[in-house]
């Protein structure tokens, strides 16, 4: 792989790149720039972790925290064997311009631990979550660092590190953590947030450019919580489903696919290989097909110059972080592609893990019909407030959303009195 691929591929520098034309198109003081663009607290722990055969092994961990400058830094965590720092001060920053784009008071932070969760039992994983959250207790907490589940890591991991930071400050926290059992201070609505803050976007785009619904074809790259959730609501409300992929394989049918079917399929057997309601795919190849929407809701750098230039999409709304890099960019806005970004694509789940924190303070819970409400408003103001930013600017889609994310966090520091 050459060096410059490399680098496009790089999450960091693919965020440091559309941040720097924000900021420059926002004409920010360079001074504070320099305190943006960097994160402000990067730490690395290693955890020793007793695995089930009484043998130790040291595992590596992190957590980087981009601005509290909004309020609480918040971010998931990841478990797997390819996260690296660079990829979490990207999330990190991500969320930090998520947030603010959104519109709600935290700033962004990430974690990950360098593992390989799928071989390892159950009582590991505990293990290592536990150890994890003891080694950073000093900078979590609901008013400092609020974690929530990414890859890898779900609703269980988030109950185990609520407890342990509870246990270390002697009363139950629940606010600690989000994306939670509905039992332990949960939310209502949390699970299905991601994909359904894209089927809002998605509408709101098909609105824009004058489409019609019923006749738009949806192809979703990752059938996880966000790829699935997104597949059977908008498939509810009318979107055709032609096409969904996992690492493992990839599942195609022209006339759109019985969504129910095939999550219960995946549901029993933990796959979509061998569900016969479609024919059996390439994933790579199922991203370049023809589609009104295009979905990539699985990882990073899925789209770049190396295929940008043979999407067939007319939409493309990013549902996990960082799959399209700075180099495709320019050829995607070439093929007049409407891109949704991620950092408003998949702001779902960030803004109903707010919610959740703020259910968890109050100690009041919402009907599921209010979460979706608010999360419903939230959508779909922010998206007119990025076209609009788009339009007055004259940039991208992308570079508004950079802009008006980094302008509200500047703006902040700068009524805070960063200066004195």
């Amino acid at each position: 792989m050459n060096t410059a691929y490399l680098e496009e591929a790089n999450p960091w520098e693919a965020q440091v790149a559309r941040s720097d034309v924000a900021a420059r198109k926002l004409n920010l003081d360079e001074g504070l720039w320099k305190i943006l663009r960097e994160p402000s607290r990067e730490i690395i722990v290693h955890i020793p972790v007793q695995i089930d055969d009484g043998t130790l092994e040291s595992f590596t961990g992190f957590r980087v925290q981009h601005s509290i400058g909004r309020g609480p830094a918040k971010g998931g965590i990841r478990y797997g064997p390819n996260v690296t720092l660079d990829e979490t001060r990207a999330l990190a920053s991500w969320m930090t311009w998520k947030c603010a784009l959104v519109n709600i008071p935290f700033g962004g932070a990430a974690g990950g631990v360098i593992c390989d969760p799928d071989m390892m039992s159950k009582r590991e994983l505990e293990r290592l979550t536990r150890r994890y959250t003891a080694e950073l207790i000093e900078v979590l907490g609901p008013e400092k660092d609020v974690l929530g589940p990414d890859i890898n890591t779900d609703e269980q991991i988030m109950a185990w590190i609520m407890d342990t930071y509870s246990m270390h400050v002697r009363h139950t926290v629940t606010a600690v953590v989000t994306g939670k059992p509905l039992e332990l201070g949960g939310s209502k609505g949390r699970n299905e947030a991601t994909g359904r803050g894209l089927m809002i976007v998605c509408d709101e785009a098909l609105k824009r450019l004058r489409m019609n619904r019923d006749q738009t074809r949806v192809i979703i790259q990752g059938f996880g919580n966000v790829g699935s959730n997104a597949a059977r609501l908008m498939s509810r409300r009318g979107y055709k489903i032609i096409g969904v992929s996992k690492s493992t394989g990839g599942l195609y049918n022209g006339n759109g696919m019985d969504v129910n079917a095939l999550w219960m399929y995946y549901k029993r057997n933990n796959s979509i290989e061998g569900f016969t309601g479609a024919e059996e795919a390439d994933p790579a190849e199922l991203l370049l097909r023809e589609s009104e929407i295009l979905i990539p809701a699985a990882a990073e750098n899925q789209i770049t110059s190396r295929n940008a230039d043979r999407v067939k999409a007319r939409i493309l709304c990013e549902g996990a972080n960082g799959p399209t890099t700075a180099n495709a960019d320019d050829i995607l806005a070439d093929k007049r592609v409407f891109v949704i970004p991620d950092i408003l694509a998949n702001s779902g789940g960030v803004t109903v893990s707010y919610f959740e924190w703020v259910q968890d303070r109050q100690g009041y819970f919402w009907l599921e019909s209010e979460v979706n409400d608010q999360l419903d408003h939230t959508m779909r103001t922010s998206f007119a407030e990025v076209l609009q930013y788009a339009e007055t600017h004259d940039v991208s889609n992308r570079i508004a959303a950079y802009m008006l994310a980094i302008d509200r966090v500047a703006y902040t520091l700068r009524q805070r009195g960063i200066y004195a």
